[in-house]
């Protein structure tokens, strides 16, 4: 039953969709990162001018190494941005760059999903790891109690996949917003932005969406055993 569950199918086509949306990330972000943006601007200065106008002065940039290895890091409030990301002057560039800031930016407000995903880290950091022990537990020795404990600790870490969501496509919308406000692109570049931020989301997306058919498959599973 937990090798060709029906949900299995499922499963799969969420994967195939995964593998798309990665693709898509990788191929969309090397076609605008040919395309310069009008304002000549790298992605640090990008990021550089959007911290500041937002009063996030004591906010630093680092360059680091890899390609979309791009992120804001909270605990240590820092931006760290790939190596193209940071020295070019693409929209692929700035667009990323931003949304990095906005995360920056979600982090001063205390935006509410940012605060909630930032307190449900070191939980499902843990629980994360427990829960595929637990369910194999549960399914090899036909122990309920197990499989339930393993199905809830696994909804931890769907339930943060799923706050993540939000997060990501508020810090793209407020990149957009700010970037065209500021002058950062122009109105005709802001396509290109939306490309890039909207193909990156879609990762997130498919990534949540195959948690979440899991989470299902797991409690069809437990439940029909309880019936028995």
């Amino acid at each position: 039953m937990l090798l060709f569950h029906p949900m299995d199918f499922l499963i799969l086509i969420a994967f195939a969709v995964s593998i798309w949306a990665q693709f898509r990330v990788k191929s969309t972000f090397n076609r605008w990162a040919q395309v310069e943006n009008s304002s000549g601007m790298t992605g640090y200065d990008a990021a550089r001018r959007m911290l500041d106008q937002n009063g996030l002065y004591d906010v630093p940039i680092e360059a680091v190494p890899g390609t979309l290895s791009d992120h804001y890091d909270p605990i240590h409030r820092v931006v760290r941005l790939s190596e193209p990301v940071y020295y070019e002057r693409s929209i692929a560039a700035v667009s990323v760059a931003c949304h990095e800031v906005g995360h920056a930016i979600q982090h001063k407000v205390n935006y509410p999903m940012l605060v909630a995903r930032h307190r449900m880290f070191p939980l499902v950091n843990i629980t994360s790891g427990v829960a595929p022990l637990l369910l194999l537990a549960g399914f090899f020795f036909q122990m309920s109690g197990l499989l339930l404990l393993g199905i809830i600790f696994f909804s931890a870490a769907v339930a943060f996949q799923l706050i993540t969501l939000p997060v990501e496509f508020n810090a793209s919308n407020r990149a957009r917003e700010l970037m065209v406000a500021e002058g950062f692109i122009s109105n005709e570049e802001e396509r290109g932005v939306a490309k890039v931020l909207n193909a990156a989301a879609l990762t997130y997306v498919a990534a949540a969406l195959i948690s979440l058919l899991e989470l299902l498959k797991y409690i069809m599973i437990f439940t029909n055993r309880r019936e028995e």
